[in-house]
């Protein structure tokens, strides 16, 4: 399976988080793999401690879970929908934030980590739904003690509301009826 096609709908409920995120491991990317650039704005680890410059940094494999509890797949729109769900989720981020990441992702980024204008827009949904929502900080969750849950139950438990990011996802398909990642959302 090629990275691209790796998706597990957020109407999966029945797995657990360990068996979700070995499907991934699979094709996802490795640790190594990640340009040093987003690995020091996105993961905490390659910040100074107890600095990050942006709210709700994690690491890749707490990023994994949060891409699987989310319903969404490994593309740009997929990304950009995760992390910002995962800031919205800490309910601290300013709009000059927000906005200095996405100057950074759309211009800085390493080619297949660049947010276009689609992404954009997505993860501005997605900071906003978070940001209503009455779930956790994606951020300060301890997923070992999750991994053996089921997906419903990991979602409950967290207050990620399956209902209410599913209604997103019927409107990011008919505002990207030709986006592969918006299009397979509710599959």
């Amino acid at each position: 399976m090629h990275y691209s096609d790796w998706h597990i709908p957020i109407s999966q409920g029945r797995l657990t988080l360990a068996a979700a995120r070995a499907s991934l491991q699979e094709i996802g990317a490795q640790k190594e793999d990640i340009p040093l650039i987003v690995k020091l704005l996105e993961n905490p680890g390659f910040s100074i401690p107890g600095f990050s410059l942006f709210h709700g940094a994690v690491d890749l494999i707490a990023h994994d879970y949060i891409h699987i509890l989310l319903g969404r797949g490994l593309l740009p729109e997929d990304e950009a929908f995760t992390i910002g769900y995962t800031m919205g989720s800490t309910k601290q981020v300013s709009l000059s934030e927000a906005r200095l990441f996405e100057l950074i992702t759309k211009h800085l980024y390493p080619q297949t980590y660049k947010f276009r204008d689609r992404d954009i827009d997505i993860f501005r949904a997605a900071l906003k739904l978070a940001e209503a929502a009455d779930g956790m900080a994606l951020d300060q969750v301890d997923y070992l003690t999750l991994v053996d849950d089921s997906l419903k139950s990991v979602r409950h438990k967290l207050g990620i509301n399956k209902n209410k990011i599913s209604a997103y996802y019927e409107i990011e398909q008919t505002l990207y009826p030709d986006s592969k990642a918006s299009r397979r959302l509710l599959d």
